[in-house]
């Protein structure tokens, strides 16, 4: 779907294997043997460069999370690019419980990217960079309100997947006019940011249309959009990605990283 409405060809697809097994009734080695095999059928039929990210979930306790973050590992050479945490806020989730097993995933070439600052305080946003050293950060929205938060994602080169739609329908941003403001202060605080969806099929939204709406609003002019495009590929955990071609003005050529969550 992302290549023939989008001509997406990198893209990454994460999930979380375990909320899919039933109960114990599926074994996990099962599920994302199948998911892999379905990334396998896909890349016969179309130029598309994809990859798995496995999401670990806040409200899980951490020693499921830790068979998520092992099973990535173990299928890291059949496809699996990286890990994740999302979920909603819960009293029992801390950052610093999981420094050591995102490290130990990280020393075994796996991405690193984390739900935050999205609906959660701003202050977590600097735990989650201080102690899990992620590559990226899914949404961190927040951080625009906090120079030092921001100070802190530019030194460490990480990038924001920003989804704009998402965020809107959410309640996390009240409006274009409050995200105008937000890539801004990006802007000047030299943060680095994709423009990801977030989830086509729930919010019934793709790539082209992020950006152009952004576009037509005024919010990001052509030369900042051909830089998110140029951002997402250097961003991505697929590999061997280096193609640059602009999402906005070769739609035939259009290659962006997309964050799909299914």
């Amino acid at each position: 779907g992302a290549y023939r409405k989008n001509n997406v060809t990198t893209t990454e697809l994460r999930f979380n294997p375990m909320k899919r097994n039933r109960g114990g009734e599926q074994d996990l080695d099962h599920i994302i043997a199948a998911a892999i095999r379905g990334m396998d059928k896909a890349t016969l039929e179309y130029p598309v460069k994809p990859g798995l990210l496995f999401c670990l979930d806040r409200a899980f306790p951490f020693e499921l999370n830790e068979i998520i973050a092992e099973k990535a590992i173990t299928w890291r050479d059949r496809g699996v690019v990286g890990i994740d945490i999302a979920g909603p806020e819960s009293a029992t989730f801390r950052v610093a419980d999981y420094r050591r097993l995102f490290r130990r995933a990280r020393q075994h070439g796996l991405g690193i990217t984390v739900h935050t600052g999205e609906s959660g305080p701003v202050d977590e946003i600097s735990r989650v960079v201080e102690l899990l050293e992620p590559d990226r950060i899914g949404h961190g929205v927040k951080a625009a309100y906090d120079p030092r938060t921001m100070a802190m994602i530019r030194e460490r080169g990480i990038v924001l997947e920003i989804c704009p739609t998402s965020n809107l329908n959410t309640g996390v941003v009240s409006g274009w006019d409050e995200f105008r403001w937000i890539f801004d202060q990006f802007h000047r605080n030299g943060v680095r940011y994709t423009i990801s969806t977030d989830g086509p099929e729930m919010l019934k939204t793709y790539i082209r249309d992020e950006l152009a709406t952004l576009g037509r609003l005024g919010i990001l002019s052509l030369a900042e959009q051909e830089q998110i495009a140029a951002t997402s590929l250097a961003a991505s955990f697929v590999p061997n990605v280096s193609d640059v071609a602009s999402p906005v003005l070769e739609p035939a050529r259009r290659k962006v990283v997309e964050r799909e969550e299914g």
